[in-house]
């Protein structure tokens, strides 16, 4: 399977918001109620204010076979602020492949290090890329406590030996 990435476009707002609503729902069921994973869905409702968030991150959409099927977005070169992959194409390597460009990317833009609120389902991934655990954490989502683990990984430490960072 090829995965070609490319940065965000307007139009996508429809399709990566189907993604994060699917991804949510089917992935992190052991990690969250119900109620929980549907306050999270609800904030891509409305898909404009979603695309509108996109727009002021850095984001990059994942494409297999010309179509979207993951997307990563970085705010302020220093926050990885969404990570999701369609549900039918987990563990093939499109958000190893999203995050190995994001954080490269990031390193070029002269960041040191990088954060991520991972959800409990996401934090064995993060953990497996070098993402370090700093606090556990939780916001109000419509009424639902959301856990997350606050995250950071030290770029310089992921330069290859005998290169610059």
């Amino acid at each position: 399977m090829t995965i070609a990435l490319r940065p965000y476009l307007s139009a996508d707002a429809p399709i990566l918001a189907a993604i994060y609503a699917a991804a949510i729902e089917d992935l992190t069921a052991e990690d969250y109620t119900e109620e929980q994973r549907y306050a999270w869905i609800a904030l891509a409702e409305d898909e404009q204010t979603f695309g509108q968030r996109l727009e002021l991150t850095l984001t990059l959409v994942a494409l297999v076979e010309g179509e979207p099927v993951g997307f990563v977005s970085l705010r302020d070169n220093l926050l990885i602020e969404h990570l999701y992959v369609s549900p039918n194409i987990i563990r093939e390597g499109v958000a190893t492949a999203l995050c190995d460009a994001l954080e490269k990317l990031a390193a070029a833009r002269g960041a040191k290090k990088i954060t991520v609120d991972a959800s409990d389902t996401a934090e064995p991934f993060f953990r497996q890329r070098d993402y370090v655990p700093q606090s556990r954490n939780t916001r109000i989502v419509d009424e639902q406590w959301l856990a997350y683990m606050t995250m950071i990984k030290d770029l310089n430490a992921s330069a290859a030996p005998g290169t610059q960072p």
